[in-house]
């Protein structure tokens, strides 16, 4: 995937536009694009940021900071694109880390990249 769009992508988390973001890489995938509501369902931890339900096609965050998150969002974003693949298979932690590490990982090179520019 090339490294501008997943730059792109983490820039429209940082700047609170998660929901596009969410839409981009639905339409990029091939996938519905999930849902995303601010507070965690009954039962989650205090100190979990986020999670996917995938019998709601939603992904759930702590509180409105959180959806300024990219880790967060694009790590539950992997959850529903591997959902929507298999519904039996969530995905690992690891798998959804890296994920969204590779994202991360193209913003910042395309920072670095910008800022030698000047």
């Amino acid at each position: 995937m090339e490294p501008k769009f997943k730059a792109a992508i983490v820039k429209l988390v940082l700047n609170g536009k998660a929901e596009t973001a969410l839409e981009l890489l639905a339409q990029h995938y091939g996938v519905n694009t999930p849902k995303i509501k601010v507070g965690l369902p009954k039962g989650r931890k205090k100190k979990t940021l986020g999670c996917y339900n995938a019998n709601k096609k939603t992904i759930f965050v702590l509180n409105s900071d959180t959806l300024k998150e990219p880790f967060i969002i694009l790590h539950e974003f992997y959850h529903h694109l591997r959902t929507a693949v298999d519904a039996k298979h969530k995905g690992s932690e690891k798998h959804a880390n890296k994920f969204a590490k590779e994202f991360i990982q193209a913003y910042k090179s395309m920072a670095t990249k910008a800022l030698g520019n000047n």
